[in-house]
């Protein structure tokens, strides 16, 4: 969809140009709603590792709270698919196919909590990622035998579009965090 194509080349050039390093403080609204909606569970929580003037979600794993939580990244396989496997803070990981760093495999985990990389999210928490469909594809594919993810996109506030174009593949996020809370 052309109009995809121009919002993100749009945000890049903007997430490139307004980007800033973000304190521990960015993760409190994330505990908050961890203690609300996750009470006594076992919590893995799938993360990224930034690039491209992403939010550094990477921060996380200095913050005690998170401490006692199982990490997950995720590793795209053949046709667009991606799975999650369990990852510590210094871990080896190496550069697939499309120079992201991913863990070594072992055994797919599925997480309760994603935080997902974004390129935009508009209000009606609408997500345009950066084109291929990873989360989207996972997303619909793991919701749709009873497992409930909840999804938390990550960003910074400027990249709040009015309207974002969706279609019936885009999977709508539970909520957004950005530096100034979450939506």
């Amino acid at each position: 969809m052309r109009e995809k194509r121009l919002i993100r080349k749009y945000l890049l050039n903007k997430r490139k140009k307004k980007y800033f390093k973000i304190s521990d403080a960015f993760f409190s609204p994330l505990i908050h709603l961890i203690k609300k909606t996750k009470k006594n569970k076992k919590i893995k929580i799938a993360i990224y590792i930034p690039g491209s003037f992403e939010v550094d979600v990477l921060k996380i794993l200095n913050i005690e709270y998170f401490k006692k939580f199982t990490f997950l990244l995720p590793v795209i396989g053949e046709h667009n698919s991606m799975n999650f496997y369990k990852w510590k803070k210094n871990d080896i990981l190496y550069v697939n196919r499309l120079g992201i760093l991913e863990p070594f495999k072992s055994k797919i985990s599925i997480p309760n909590l994603i935080l997902v990389p974004l390129l935009a999210f508009d209000k009606k928490k609408n997500r345009l990622g950066y084109g291929k469909g990873f989360y989207d594809k996972f997303l619909n594919r793991y919701n749709k035998v009873g497992n409930k993810i909840l999804t938390v996109g990550v960003a910074f506030s400027f990249q709040k579009y009015n309207n974002l174009p969706v279609n019936t593949k885009d999977y709508k996020l539970d909520y957004v965090m950005t530096e100034k809370g979450i939506i």
